[in-house]
Parts: structure tokens; sequence; C-alpha cells
């Protein structure tokens, strides 16, 4: 096979890495921006969503696709709701304290760790994917599935553009992410406002596992990577950028993807974290993150 079908295969392996990256970091990078909380569980919301996408397709009988469709709706729901208790029991309680719920977010991922491997198991499962087809390529066939991935991270990550800049819940979330004092003084209830972002940022970071698990098996410990790689996505974009989150998406996605398949995994590794130093030495608020005032 000659150099433009291994080109080809590694930057589309490389927007599906990028489109799921992209929702798990939107969800991250939306907690911090309105919050001005790190999520260090963020990625045990991820491994959440695709566990309990796993359950979901196993107790619905009939076509995969019904399955699946449940469990894109009742996964992200459940974890949201998740999130949503313990913003409410843990967070709030702590005050948004930034060294506090730092802390307290590592002992949310080590519980949500050890339930998963005490009611799911230690074993990978798979789930199976709603449909097979296979879209010909010039060179190749490609998983029409995968396809479809992208397709639905593009839509979401629309639609929570909209909400963000054209709707009065948009509206809330930014004037309560630029001043707290001014939001509570109008009559904005601020901390039902971080309740709800905090539990959208796991439904993203559901949606996103739910979407790739069928490719990749639910494992308790499958939130390791995304909740590095999102970190990676936030800090090169800029935490609380939506437009620099998916821009930096595709710049490690589409590098992993290509560097992966020409030279190895570990060296698109390697470069990821080299670029994260760059961006923290020369532009430590990111590519398009603002100076804090």
């Amino acid at each position: 096979m000659a150099f433009g079908p291994f080109l080809l295969l590694a930057s589309l392996e490389g927007l599906v890495t990028a489109a799921v990256l992209a929702l798990s970091a939107l969800g991250l990078s939306l907690v911090f921006g309105v919050m001005r909380v790190v999520n260090v569980a963020h990625g045990e919301f991820f491994m959440l969503g695709a566990v309990i996408a796993w359950a979901v397709t196993t107790a619905v009988s009939g076509h995969p696709a019904l399955g699946f469709v449940v469990a894109l709706v009742v996964s992200p729901f459940i974890v949201g709701a998740i999130a949503f208790v313990c913003e409410r029991l843990v967070l709030r309680r702590l005050h948004y304290d930034p060294e506090s719920t730092i802390v307290a977010t590592i002992g949310l991922l080590y519980i949500f760790q050890q339930l998963a491997l005490s009611f799911y198991g230690a074993d990978a499962r798979p789930v199976e994917a709603p449909f097979n087809i296979r879209i010909q390529l010039p060179w190749f066939g490609y998983s029409g599935y995968k396809l479809a991935v992208i397709a639905a991270s593009i839509l979401v990550i629309l639609a929570t553009w909209f909400v963000l800049t054209r709707t009065r819940i948009g509206m809330i979330m930014r004037a309560t992410q630029y001043d707290r004092e001014t939001a509570q003084a109008f009559g904005i209830p601020v901390d039902l406002v971080y309740a709800g972002v905090f539990a959208a940022g796991a439904m993203l970071a559901a949606i996103a596992a739910v979407l790739i698990v069928p490719i990749q098996q639910a494992h308790y410990l499958m939130g390791r990577d995304p909740l590095l790689l999102s970190f990676i996505v936030v800090i090169i974009g800029g935490l609380g950028s939506l437009r620099g989150t998916v821009i930096a998406a595709l710049l490690i996605g589409l590098s992993d993807g290509i560097i992966s398949v020409f030279f190895s995994p570990t060296l698109a590794k390697m470069i990821a974290t080299l670029l994260v130093a760059m961006v923290l030495v020369f532009r430590p608020q990111g590519l398009f993150g603002t100076v804090a005032r």
C-alpha cells in the first residue's frame, strides 16, 4: 500500500480520536471556565458513561441500534445526575476552593473506580455497534460507524455552542463566569448554575464514552487516558475556550493518529507533552485563552 492510503487511514483514525476527545475536553473546559474548578474525576464520569452504556445495551433486547439509542439517552442522564449530587454534597460544601476541590475530586476518582470494580468487574466488555456499514473510499472500505461518531460529535459541539452563545441559559452561565458576585446581586442562583454546569460537563464526557464504547471496550480503568488527554487539550487550547478546545482536540487527535501510524504511539504522546510544556512556558493561558484580570 502506498503513502496515500496510509495517510488517509491515519487521518480518519485521528479524526475519530479528535471527535471523542473534543467532547470529553469540552466538558472539562466548561466546568473550569464557569466554576474555576479542576475536576480530576472527569475521566471517571467518562468511564461511568461507558459502563452504564454496556449495562443498558445488555438489558435492552432486540436490534443493537435500539439498545445503543437508549444508552445514548440514559447513560448521560444518569452520569449527569451523579455529578449533580456530587456537586451538591462535596464541592458546594467546600465553597469551590481550588485546592480543596482538587483533593475532593481525586477522592471521587478512586470512589468511582472502586464502585465500578465491585459492581462491574475487572473485565473489559464490548458493546455492539448500532450498525455495521463500510463506506467505500478511494483505496479501502472504512467503518461507517466511525464516520457517524465524527458527525455526532460535531452536532453535539454545535449544540453546545448554540446553548452557550444564543440562549438565556448560556447568558446566565457567562454572567456567572465573568462576575459571580454581580450575578448573585441580580438574582441569579449561582450555586444552582454551578451544579448544572458540573452535571453538563459530566454529561458531555458520558456522551463521548457512549460513542466510543463500540470501538473500545468498557473497562473500569478506561477513564485514565481521556482525563490526561483532556487536560492536554484544555491547556493547549485555553481553559474555558470552546474554540480552543475544539482546535486543540483536532491537533492532538490528528497528530496522534498520523504519528502513531508512521512512527510510534509513544512518540505521539511525547510530542503532545512537549506541546503542553511549550504552551505553559510561552503562553500559559493557552492558544485561545484570555489572561485573567
